[in-house]
Formats: C-alpha cells, structure tokens, sequence
C-alpha cells in the first residue's frame, strides 16, 4: 500500500459507512489544501492512471480513504516540486515497492519572469506551457485568471495545460466580443461535464478489461463518442435557435 506523508486534505477524510467517497465528496476534501482542483482535474489524474476509484454496478466513482491520500500526494508533487506526470507515476511505483526515493527539488516555468517577456518552449501534442497559452490567445494573467476562476480553463498541473486549452481561450475571446461574458459560459461548462461522464460511463468497461487489446480500443470508442456528442450538442442548439449554419 502506498505509503504518503502525513498532513494534507487527505488525512482523516469524513468516509461514508462504506469506506467510500463520491467524486464530490473527494472534491471538497481536496479542495481544503488545494482550492484550484476541479472534477476535471480528478477525472484526468484518472485517466492518466495515477489513481483507479471503484465503480459501482451503474458506472459512477467511488474514492476510499486511501484514493484520497494518493490525490493529495500528486497534487502536492506538482504543487511542491514542478513534477511532470511520467515522474510522478514512476515515484508512486518506487513508493509501492517499499522505496522511499528523493523528489526532485525542479523550479518551476516562469519564476521571477515576466509573462509578457518569457520565451516558452515548443508544446508539445497534448501540452501546452502557461506563457505558450497567453502567447497564443493573446490575452493577459488577468483575463486567464478570470477564465479559470470560473472553470472555463483548467491547468492539468502548475503551469501547464492542455492543448485543447488555445482552441477554448480562442472561442472564449471570439464569444467575448459579442458581449457574453465568463459567467454566461457556466451552465455551458457544467453541461460538457456531464456529456464528459456520460462518455466515460460507456468506456469504462473497457477500460477496466482485462484483455490489453480491448482496453487499446477504449480511446478510440472515446473519440467516437466525443465526436458523436458535440455533433448532437451542435445540432440541438441549431434546432433551438431555429437556424442552419453552413
């Protein structure tokens, strides 16, 4: 069992008489020590494997006290040190295994720069850098703060999102000029979330199969179903609005 240092929203979490918390309920734990941490920061430390919640019969998660202190633990790691993902996850292993070895002590991007004058480095396909995302949408900290003060931007770790991020700030400034502000855009974020879940709730039978093939395959159903949604999501806003968009 991983072994993690005490302190943290993690330790004493209030657990239901199963021993096992809802992602909401993991949610307000964490966001004691950690405010920023959103349910799509949760689900994508999922997806990246670095914690495996139970599923009850209808597909929806549930955390035990020890998902819990593992979440606490990589959010410290990024907070902390700047850690990248494939780092964290082989420390995690190394700490499985009984070893305790050192964190690397990594500053992070950007410190004591100024935005406006920092030279990000190349992104990569599913990354992107804080100065790169400023660069690219061509806005300033303030307005990327006010996107993700309402959770229209989330960074999946200090500094650094994903690459879809450029694409959502493009929109969110192009939506900007016609007067509809951040605040507007939240029952819109809330409904991406749950058309994310109820995505996630048909693969994740694939996901948790044992035949490796079969698990290859549940990115590609995702895609399929992605593509599928936002094609339906369009499709229903064009119904209501009584218009056809070439």
């Amino acid at each position: 069992m991983l072994q993690t240092p005490s302190g943290g929203a993690g330790d004493g979490a209030a657990a239901t008489d199963t021993g096992l918390l809802s992602i909401g309920a993991v949610l307000s734990v964490l966001r004691e020590e950690f405010p920023e941490v959103t349910i799509s920061k949760i689900r994508f430390l999922e997806s990246e494997g670095l914690v495996e919640p139970r599923r009850t019969p209808s597909g929806y998660r549930k955390f035990s006290a020890e998902d819990v202190e593992r979440l606490s633990h990589v959010l410290r790691m990024q907070r902390d040190h700047y850690l990248p993902l494939k780092v964290i996850r082989e420390h995690l292993a190394a700490m499985e295994r009984g070893e305790a070895p050192p964190l690397p002590a990594l500053s992070r991007p950007g410190d004591g720069e100024d935005p406006a004058e920092c030279v990000p480095e190349k992104p990569t396909a599913a990354r992107i850098g804080r100065c790169q995302l400023l660069a690219a949408a061509g806005v300033d900290e303030q307005r990327l703060a006010e996107w993700e003060s309402y959770g229209l931007l989330v960074p999946v770790g200090d500094g650094v999102y994903d690459a879809e991020a450029v694409t959502v700030a493009g929109l969110l400034m192009e939506l900007g000029r016609y007067g509809i502000e951040p605040r507007h855009l939240r029952a819109m974020k809330a409904a991406a979330e749950r058309e994310a879940g109820l995505v996630e709730q048909v693969v994740a039978p694939l996901r948790r199969h044992r035949n490796p093939q079969t698990r290859a395959h549940a990115e590609d159903r995702t895609k399929e179903l992605a593509g599928l949604t936002m094609k339906l999501h369009a499709a229903l806003v064009r119904s209501a609005l009584g218009v056809r968009l070439p």
